[in-house]
């Protein structure tokens, strides 16, 4: 079996292997799959077809070679498939960051980390803005605009601060901004200058000074962001 790309060995389920290799070597056959995969052509069809079904890869018609009868089909990443699976270009996304920041420095790739976040803001600005001034409402609106563009993203309210110490200062409660999915935590885990950039935004649209709790970036399992707000009153939402 040739050695595959390093997203078809980390893929977890054989679908996911399929999907892989399809998006690293396509066009290629289902023969050819199989024989990359280690796996039989039967088994590598039943994934081609159910991928198929989905929208994320479609079949082709391969050249003539030749031969008489059918011709042989490969099988492609469609574009919606190549849109759900960013981790397959992390590696030259740090690789990009990583010659950045030889030829021009690390001031360069923070200066590119809030460029990419700047966007995002004014992107996001007029929809938490017309939330109102309540930092609580606003972290809800960029809760739902986050999770429109993939970020899985909610707000819940919490009575008190997790960052309030015993026997200290009176506890300011606030709102728990999670983030359950990060397209670039792969690339974040090397360059945390893209988390510190998110932060600052975040801070940013919400009008408060927001604290980082937890990233998916250093392996947690979410991204959570405390957002503290004024006097909490009861909210059951």
């Amino acid at each position: 079996m040739h050695e595959a790309h390093a997203a078809v060995r980390d893929a977890e389920t054989p679908r996911e292997r399929v999907f892989a290799a399809v998006l690293e070597h396509g066009p290629v056959s289902a023969a050819a799959l199989a024989s990359r995969l280690g796996v039989t052509p039967a088994a590598v069809r039943r994934h081609l077809e159910a991928l198929t079904d989905d929208g994320l890869i479609e079949a082709r018609s391969a050249r003539a070679t030749g031969r008489r009868g059918r011709p042989a089909r490969v099988y492609v990443a469609t574009e919606r498939g190549q849109a759900q699976a960013p981790g397959l270009y992390d590696e030259l996304a740090v690789s990009a960051l990583e010659y950045l920041a030889e030829q021009l420095g690390e001031p360069a790739v923070r200066a590119f980390a809030e460029h990419r976040f700047g966007d995002l803001a004014a992107r996001y600005r007029p929809l938490v803005e017309a939330a109102g001034p309540d930092p609580r409402e606003r972290a809800r609106a960029l809760a739902r605009a986050l999770s429109e563009d993939g970020f899985a993203a909610s707000a819940r309210t919490v009575a008190v601060s997790p960052l309030a110490r015993p026997g200290g200062a009176s506890p300011v409660g606030g709102v728990q901004l999670c983030q359950g999915h990060c397209p670039v935590h792969a690339v974040a885990a090397r360059f945390p200058q893209l988390c510190e950039a998110e932060t600052r935004v975040f801070s940013e649209l919400l009008g408060v000074h927001v604290q980082r709790l937890a990233t998916i970036a250093h392996g947690e399992h979410v991204c959570t962001t405390f957002v503290p707000t004024p006097a909490l009153r009861k909210d059951t939402r």
